[in-house]
């Protein structure tokens, strides 16, 4: 039984980790969007 308690506590924390991690990929990756489009709007803004 504290096997069983143990592997579910180290997949859960292992689960945790993962979506911490999806959530940064996440972050990341909306904040470079972001980037371009300002960086893209600025070069519209300003061609002549």
């Amino acid at each position: 039984m504290a096997e069983a308690d143990e592997s579910e506590r180290r997949r859960l924390a292992l689960e945790k980790k993962r979506e911490r991690i999806v959530w940064y990929y996440l972050g990341y990756f909306l904040f470079g969007i972001h980037i371009v489009a300002f960086v893209m709007i600025y070069a519209v803004t300003h061609a002549k």
